[in-house]
């Protein structure tokens, strides 16, 4: 019993370090990623809806369903465990973030990290205080989008598409508003603005173009649709 409060507070101050706080809560720094979601998926035997239906979807002539691309093998190959966690639908997401002991941010909790800076020393060209029309900053340059981002380290999963070459490794773009990284493109995330059966995306994704990283760009989409370029980050509440 006693090593074993000891992984799970070893656990806990290791997710804490990977969050920012922003205010009232704290927010991770990156989406989930394909190696902490299969921590989850170990420890409680979880399918995700992807895997129960054989493949999760990407948008061709129309949305085509991929045998074999679920959130492990995102692009049908064997996925790098730093890679975002994808092909999870809204409630694959939230049952992660519980099991970790968070929640998915609501819309406007993920709005007010994404693009307002609360950092009280942020490094240059950040400025506390400020809200800015994307989360890079003034900007789009450093996101990893379709096009009007410049150079990104995407991985080039472009034989399999027909149109982008898909997500970075969690972490590896420029970091943008409150030290965040991918709160603007990569992937777009599941947010809570309680809605029933359709449930907001926020922030773009390699799929699109800049326009879509800013703040006035609200997607939606069936929440339990699992598509390539969907995933998520979680957000704890602070004690006051």
């Amino acid at each position: 019993m006693k090593y074993l409060t000891t992984a799970l507070l070893f656990l806990a101050t290791s997710s804490l370090a990977n969050m920012q706080s922003i205010d009232g809560f704290s927010i991770d720094r990156t989406e989930v990623t394909v190696g902490q979601l299969r921590k989850f998926i170990e420890a409680t035997g979880y399918v995700t809806t992807a895997e129960k239906r054989g493949g999760g979807l990407v948008y061709g002539t129309g949305w085509e369903q991929k045998p074999g691309w679920v959130w492990s093998a995102p692009y049908g190959t064997l996925a790098k465990p730093n890679e975002p966690a994808v092909h999870v639908t809204f409630s694959d997401s939230a049952a992660y973030c519980a099991w970790a002991g968070k929640r998915l941010p609501k819309n406007e909790e993920w709005e007010k990290a994404a693009y307002t800076e609360f950092r009280t020393n942020p490094h240059a060209p950040f400025e506390t205080g400020v809200t800015y029309l994307y989360p890079t900053g003034n900007s789009p340059k450093g996101a990893n989008c379709l096009n009007d981002c410049g150079p990104s380290p995407a991985i080039n999963y472009s034989a399999k598409l027909d149109r982008g070459i898909g997500h970075a490794l969690a972490g590896s773009t420029r970091p943008g508003v409150n030290g965040l990284y991918d709160m603007g493109a990569n992937v777009w995330e599941w947010v809570e603005d309680g809605g029933n059966q359709k449930k907001r995306t926020r922030g773009g994704s390699w799929w699109y173009g800049a326009s879509r990283m800013k703040a006035d760009d609200h997607a939606t989409k069936p929440k339990d649709m699992a598509v390539v370029y969907i995933g998520f980050r979680c957000v704890k509440d602070l004690e006051l």
